[in-house]
C-alpha cells in the first residue's frame, strides 16, 4: 500500500507562488495515476489536476488551467503541484491521491475513484 504525504503549504500573497509536493512510500506510484484535489471548508473535495501513470498525459479544472501546472517524479516517488498566479479563492486544504484505474478509465474529478489520500496541506492566499 502506498502512504501519501503532503508539503509545501503556506501562506502567501495573492500574486504569488507555492510548490506543493507529495511523497509517496511504501509502494512505487508509478502504477498509480495522481491527483491534486482541494477542500474548502464545509465543502466537498474539488479537483485539481490529474496526471497519469507516466505523466503523459495531464488535466485541470478550469479554474486553475494556465496558473498551475502538475508533475510528477516517479523514480523519486513524488507528485508535484506548481501554483502561480494564486488567488485568495485558492485558499484551502490541498489533497494528493492515487487511482490505480489506468488514465482512459479514470473519471478524474471524482474523489471517490481515488484509493489513497494524504492528509492535506494548507494553503492559504491573502490579498
Amino acid at each position: 500500500q502506498v502512504q501519501l504525504v503532503e508539503s509545501g503549504g503556506g501562506s502567501v500573497q495573492a500574486g504569488g507562488s507555492l510548490r506543493l509536493s507529495c511523497a509517496a512510500s511504501g509502494r512505487t506510484i508509478s502504477n498509480y495515476a495522481m491527483a491534486w484535489f482541494r477542500q474548502f471548508p464545509g465543502k466537498e473535495r474539488e479537483f485539481v489536476a490529474g496526471i497519469s501513470r507516466s505523466g503523459g498525459a495531464t488535466e485541470y479544472a478550469d479554474s486553475v488551467k494556465g496558473r498551475f501546472t502538475i508533475a510528477r517524479d516517479n523514480a523519486k516517488n513524488q507528485v508535484y503541484l506548481e501554483m502561480n498566479i494564486l488567488k485568495p479563492e485558492d485558499t484551502a486544504a490541498y489533497f494528493c491521491s492515487a487511482a490505480s484505474t489506468s488514465w482512459p478509465y479514470l473519471t478524474t474529478y471524482v474523489p471517490r475513484r481515488y484509493d489513497i489520500w494524504g492528509q492535506g496541506t494548507q494553503v492559504t492566499v491573502s490579498s
